[in-house]
């Protein structure tokens, strides 16, 4: 078993010229929280991309748990075990909360066509395994009370933390949080850090891009900091809000800002 659950090595991506990302490598240790952080445009978010499979990387690779995953599909991705959320939440508003929550199962499934059509064994299997889910689900993130809410009357918060547990359906190994809480007053954000710390209690490895530097010097176990698409710090919060570089690209002289 690999300590280092998620590792990239030399990660690059190039669009028409530009280089968005340029041989960033880093690993997320089994149990973790890793955060990313750096200015607007620094390509935090593409580095997730690339390793959710979103891009296709220019050149480097991307291993989880030792395996190259580098340049596969989003979906088969899923299945080895990443999950990952936006900076935009994304979810079917128009829908409840507990369907929300079986769409995100769905990757975990094995019915077909036939199965569904014909109510075999398979799709009963695997219907009351949703289910499980989704309460077991529902009772992590904080949403029982609103399971049969539709999406669209839920607050931002909540629909933030909707967004961790469709994420969660799928029983991931890493799960990628971006911005998690992105226009959230202080009292919410309290609330979404409580989150992510019961997610690391409960042994998941977390990779998380945020801008509140108060909240990930309070949650992460190793920051890595990118600027213009490169590494330019790693390290513990301690020693990373201390780096010059860091304090002169974005920490501004004042990491709790």
């Amino acid at each position: 078993m690999y300590r280092v659950l998620l590792k990239v090595e030399n990660l690059t991506k190039h669009f028409e010229g530009l280089v968005a990302v340029s041989e960033v490598s880093f690993g997320v240790n089994r149990g973790d929280i890793l955060a990313i952080i750096g200015p607007n445009g620094a390509g935090k978010t593409t580095v997730f991309n690339l390793i959710s499979g979103m891009l296709r990387p220019t050149s480097g690779k991307i291993y989880l748990n030792g395996e190259d995953i580098s340049g596969l599909k989003p979906y088969h991705i899923a299945h080895k075990g990443i999950a990952r959320t936006f900076q935009t939440t994304a979810l079917f508003d128009q829908l409840r909360v507990v369907d929300n929550l079986a769409i995100g199962y769905k990757l975990r499934t094995s019915s077909g066509f036939w199965s569904t059509i014909f109510h075999t064994r398979r799709w009963k299997e695997d219907r009351a395994g949703c289910e499980a889910k989704i309460m077991e689900t529902l009772g992590f993130i904080g949403l029982a009370e609103k399971a049969l809410h539709f999406v669209s009357t839920l607050s931002q918060e909540e629909q933030k933390r909707l967004a961790i547990g469709v994420a969660l359906m799928s029983s991931p190994r890493v799960i990628l949080l971006d911005e998690p809480t992105g226009g959230l007053i202080q009292e919410e954000t309290d609330g979404i850090t409580n989150l992510i710390k019961k997610m690391k209690a409960a042994g998941l490895t977390i990779c998380i891009i945020e801008h509140k530097m108060r909240m990930i010097m309070d949650l992460a176990d190793r920051i890595v900091v990118l600027n213009f698409g490169e590494k330019i710090a790693e390290g513990t919060p301690e020693e990373v809000s201390k780096d010059q570089a860091v304090i002169e690209a974005y920490l501004g002289g004042d990491y709790v800002a």
